[in-house]
C-alpha cells in the first residue's frame, strides 16, 4: 500500500493530475487510516480544482469516515450542494463504526429521512440497524422494520440479515425466526446470524436442528459457522457431548479449508477440554501448525479448570519457552490459582514480577486480584495486604478476596478493621462478601453476628429468596455450627425446593452434632443425590450413637455406590472397630490406611490430606495397642 502511494503522489503533484488519480490515493489513504495524509491531498483537490467532482467528494468522505476523522467528514458533506445515498451511507457508515459517536448517527438518519430524497436503501439499513441493536432501543428497530416491510426492502439479504441478528440480540427469538424465514435468498450471513442467535439466547438444542437443516441445504456453512456451534457441543452433557464434538472435527477434516482457521481448531480444542477428552485436545494441540495465544490459553485453562495442576503448569512453562508473545491476563489468571495447589511459591513471585515489568497487566485488576489471592492461599498473607494496601483501583472482588483470606488465616482483628473499612469506603458488598462474614463468624461461634449478617442480607436484597442457594446454605451451615437448630432447620424447610447435597450435609451434620442421629438418617433417606461428606457423616452419627451394625452397613453400602473411601471415612469407622471387638475390620482399616499413604506421592497431595492420615495413623496405633 505504500509502494502504491509512493507511486501516485508525484502524479497528484501535477497541474493536470486526473480526478481519478487522486480518488484512488485517497482510496489508499482510507484503507490505511492516514487522515493526515488525507488532509494534505484535500487541500491538493482545493488547489487544482477538482473540489466540485463528485468523485473525489465521495472519496474525500470515504477517506475521513474511514480514518475516524468525523467532524471534517461531516463538515464536508455539509459544503455538499447535492448529496445522494452513496454519501449519506458514507456518513453514517463511520458514525456506526464509533461506539461514542452513535447518538449522533442515530440523529443523522433522522435527518435523511426527513429529507425525503434520498431515500434510505437497503445499504442504509444494514448500517443503521446493527446500531439501533446495539442501543437496545426495540421500538425504534421495529420502527425501521415497518419502513423496511413498507418500501419492500425486508426480503433483501442484507436487510434481513441485520433484523434477524437484531431480534436475536434483544432477546426475540420469535421475531428474529419470522423474519429468517422471510429472507428470500438466504446466504451464510443469514444462517450465521440464526444460529447465533439461537445459541445467545441459550437454545443450544434449536441451534443444532438449524446447523442440521443448513447441512441438507445449499449454503456451506462456513468457519464463522463452525465455530460459533462446536462450543454448544459440551452443553449436551457426558457421551452425547463428546460424540457431537468428534463429528465436529469429523467435519471440519473433511472440510480441508477449515483446518488453516484458528478460530475453528481453538473452538476444537476447547470443547475437547470440557468433554474432558484431553487426549484429543492433546493431540489436536500438538498437530497445529501455527498456535496463537488463544490457543495456548485454551489447553492451559482446560488442564486447570479439570484440576490437572502439573499438566497444567508443563504447558505454562512450554508456552514461554516457545510462544514469542508473553502471557496476558488470560493466561495469568488460569495458571496463578495454580500456584497454591502445587504450593509453587516460585513460579507465583516470578508472574508477579512479570507483571510489575508489565504496566498493561499491572493496571489489570483482575490480575492482582489472582495475585492477592495466590499469596492468601499460600499463607503469605503480609505480601497479601502489601499487594492490597498498593492497589489504587480495588474493586469488590479485591476487597472479598481479602477478606476471605483474613477469616481463612483467623485473623479476627484484622478481618473486623478490613470489613470496617470497606463500608467507610462505600463499597457495595454483595452476596460473596455475605459469605465471608457468614463463614467467618460461624467459625468463632458468633450467633449475633450471624443474626446480624442475615438480618442485613434481607434487608439489602441479597437474600431476597431462598432460589440461590448459596448463601443460604452458609447461614444453614452456620447457624448450625453456633446450636441454634430451630433457625437451622427454618432455612432448610425455606430451601426444601431446591434442596442440593450442600444443603442436606450442613443439616446432617447439625443433628450429628447435637447426637439426633435418627433425624439425620430422615434426611438421609429423602437425598436423592450424596456425595462421601454425606457417607462419612452418616457412619460417624451411627458409630458416636452406639450402632456399630448401622455404621458398618453404611461403610459397605457407601463402596457399593462406587465411592472410594477416603481418611475421613475410615476415621468415623474406627470407633465401630472397639464397639465390634473386630480384629479383622480392624486390619483391614489399617491396610487400607497403608494404600492410601501410597497413594500421596505428590507434595501437595501430602500437604492437603497428610494431617488426616497423621491422625488416622494415630488413632489406629492407640486402638491396636
Amino acid at each position: 500500500m505504500n509502494y502504491l502511494l509512493s507511486s501516485l503522489i508525484p502524479k497528484i503533484q501535477n497541474p493536470t493530475a486526473d480526478y481519478q488519480i487522486l480518488a484512488n490515493v485517497l482510496k489508499c489513504c482510507a484503507s490505511i487510516s492516514d487522515g493526515i495524509l488525507g488532509k494534505a491531498l484535500h487541500t491538493c483537490v482545493i488547489k487544482l480544482g477538482h473540489h466540485p467532482c463528485q468523485f473525489v467528494i465521495k472519496a474525500l468522505l470515504n477517506m475521513y469516515a474511514k480514518s475516524k476523522h468525523l467532524d471534517d467528514c461531516q463538515k464536508l458533506f455539509c459544503t455538499v450542494n447535492y448529496s445522494d445515498t452513496v454519501m449519506w451511507n458514507i456518513l453514517l457508515s463511520g458514525f456506526a463504526c464509533s461506539p461514542l459517536h452513535e447518538m449522533e448517527m442515530e440523529k443523522l438518519f433522522s435527518l435523511m429521512q426527513r429529507a425525503c430524497y434520498p431515500k434510505p436503501t437497503s445499504v442504509t439499513l444494514a448500517i443503521v440497524v446493527p446500531v439501533i441493536a446495539r442501543s437496545g432501543d426495540l421500538g425504534a428497530g421495529k420502527s425501521l422494520h415497518c419502513y423496511a416491510v413498507k418500501h419492500g426492502l425486508d426480503c433483501e439479504t442484507l436487510v434481513g440479515n441485520a433484523f434477524v441478528s437484531m431480534y436475536a440480540k434483544s432477546g426475540n427469538v420469535l421475531d428474529a425466526e419470522a423474519t429468517f424465514r422471510g429472507i428470500s435468498d438466504k446466504d451464510v450471513v443469514s444462517w450465521n446470524a440464526m444460529i447465533a442467535g439461537l445459541i445467545e439466547n441459550k437454545l443450544t438444542d434449536r441451534a443444532f436442528e438449524l446447523f442440521r437443516l443448513m447441512l441438507r441445504g445449499s449454503v456451506l456453512p462456513n468457519y464463522a459457522t463452525i465455530a460459533s456451534i462446536i462450543p454448544t457441543c459440551p452443553s449436551f452433557g457426558g457421551i452425547d457431548g463428546y460424540h457431537l464434538g468428534r463429528q465436529m472435527h469429523c467435519y471440519v477434516l473433511r472440510r480441508v479449508e477449515l483446518l488453516s482457521e484458528a478460530t475453528v481448531i481453538n473452538a476444537l480444542l476447547s470443547c475437547y477440554l470440557r468433554v474432558g477428552n484431553f487426549e484429543g485436545a492433546e493431540t489436536l494441540f500438538r498437530n497445529m501448525k501455527s498456535k496463537d495465544l488463544v490457543s495456548w490459553n485454551s489447553i492451559i485453562a482446560g488442564y486447570a479448570a479439570s484440576g490437572e495442576w502439573l499438566k497444567t503448569l508443563d504447558f505454562f512453562r512450554e508456552f514461554t519457552k516457545e510462544e514469542m508473545r508473553g502471557p496476558d491476563s488470560v493466561t495469568l489468571m488460569s495458571i496463578l490459582p495454580v500456584c497454591p495447589q502445587l504450593n509453587n511459591v516460585l513460579i507465583g513471585k516470578q508472574i508477579h514480577g512479570y507483571v510489575i515489568r508489565h504496566s498493561f497487566l499491572h493496571q489489570d485488576i483482575s490480575v492482582i486480584n489472582a495475585l492477592i489471592s495466590f499469596y492468601a492461599k499460600c499463607g503469605n498473607i503480609k505480601e497479601a495486604c502489601h499487594l492490597f494496601l498498593l492497589t489504587s483501583n480495588k474493586d469488590l472482588i479485591s476487597w472479598n478476596t481479602m477478606l476471605d483470606a483474613l477469616a481463612e488465616n483467623q485473623l479476627h482483628e484484622q478481618f473486623i478493621i478490613l470489613l470496617k473499612e470497606m463500608f467507610r469506603e462505600g463499597m457495595k458488598v454483595d452476596s460473596i462478601t455475605l459469605l465471608a462474614v457468614v463463614r467467618y463468624f460461624a467459625n468463632i461461634s458468633r450467633l449475633d453476628k450471624v443474626k446480624e449478617a442475615h438480618g442485613f442480607s434481607v434487608r439489602s436484597g441479597i437474600l431476597l429468596s431462598y432460589t440461590e442457594p448459596t448463601l443460604a446454605n452458609a447461614l444453614l451451615d452456620a447457624y448450625a455450627k453456633c446450636c441454634n437448630l430451630k433457625y437451622a432447620n427454618r432455612i432448610f424447610e425455606n430451601l426444601s425446593g431446591s434442596n442440593n447435597v450442600i444443603t442436606c450435609n450442613s443439616m446432617i451434620s447439625g443433628f450429628v452434632k447435637y447426637g439426633l442421629h435418627e433425624d439425620a438418617h430422615g434426611i438421609f433417606k429423602r437425598m436423592t443425590e450424596r456425595d462421601l461428606t454425606t457417607w462419612n457423616l452418616m457412619v460417624r452419627a451411627y458409630a458416636e450413637n452406639d450402632c456399630p451394625d448401622q455404621a458398618a452397613s453404611l461403610f459397605t453400602e457407601l463402596q457399593h455406590h462406587k465411592m472410594r473411601p477416603d481418611a475421613m471415612s475410615i476415621l468415623s469407622l474406627l470407633p465401630v472397630c472397639a464397639q465390634m471387638a473386630s480384629g479383622n475390620l480392624l486390619k483391614q482399616c489399617h491396610a487400607y490406611v497403608q494404600w492410601l499413604e501410597g497413594m500421596l506421592c505428590m507434595e501437595w497431595e501430602k500437604k492437603h490430606l497428610g494431617y488426616s492420615i497423621i491422625c488416622l495413623r494415630w488413632t489406629l496405633n492407640q486402638i491396636m495397642l
